[in-house]
């Protein structure tokens, strides 16, 4: 008996992690001094402890910095004029500037795998849980971390500029800097508003 409620003692560091989980939020503004890469790294290591059936591992990260990001900007306009040929030029230069918005964007995308037993809406869920992951991490490191889609995330121009294939799926953009604003806490609903209980307290 002792070992098992022994087992089920919270970690001495469960509050830390609870408190990190509240308290992290997405700052849409950060200063253009990029991060330490070192820093960069453990937010990917964290991405790759992320759950994934069959450990398929299907993401792939793409760290964007310096005149990469202008690349990416020209690829994100492309995508937007083919898109809407009338868009006016005003248009295409916001979308062409979107990438300049923090000094680094991780670009983080799945290429579902061959196994037959991975079914692909799964594929994606991992995706989004590795970059779960990296925003606790970022927010952990004391950096400030936006997770973004929007179009250019579904665009085949934006994917050719990263190397994927068309079957690959964009989860998303990941701006990284250090904040220069403090976000509000945004109005969030209660879990207990939004959780049933089925058949708890019933005995086994």
């Amino acid at each position: 008996m002792a070992v098992e409620l022994e087992r089920r003692a919270p970690k001495p560091e469960a509050q830390r992690l609870l408190e990190l989980i509240r308290s992290r939020r997405s700052v849409g503004k950060v200063a253009q001094d990029p991060p330490p890469r070192e820093l960069i790294e453990q937010v990917l290591e964290a991405a790759v402890t992320a759950p994934n059936h069959h450990l398929t591992q299907p993401w792939r990260f793409f760290v964007i910095a310096g005149s990469a990001r202008e690349r990416l900007g020209e690829a994100m306009a492309a995508a937007e004029s083919r898109a809407h040929p009338d868009s006016p030029q005003a248009a295409l230069d916001r979308v062409r500037a979107k990438p300049l918005r923090a000094p680094v964007i991780i670009a983080v995308a799945v290429q579902p795998s061959d196994d037959p037993r991975a079914l692909e809406i799964e594929e994606v869920e991992a995706g989004a849980a590795a970059v779960q992951n990296m925003l606790l991490a970022a927010h952990a490191l004391g950096l400030a971390a936006m997770w973004r889609t929007g179009d250019a995330a579904y665009a085949d121009e934006v994917k050719a500029f990263l190397g994927l294939d068309t079957s690959a799926h964009i989860i998303g953009f990941i701006y990284l800097g250090y904040a220069a604003i403090t976000p509000p806490d945004p109005p969030r609903r209660s879990a207990a508003e939004l959780t049933q209980w089925l058949g708890w307290g019933e005995k086994a």
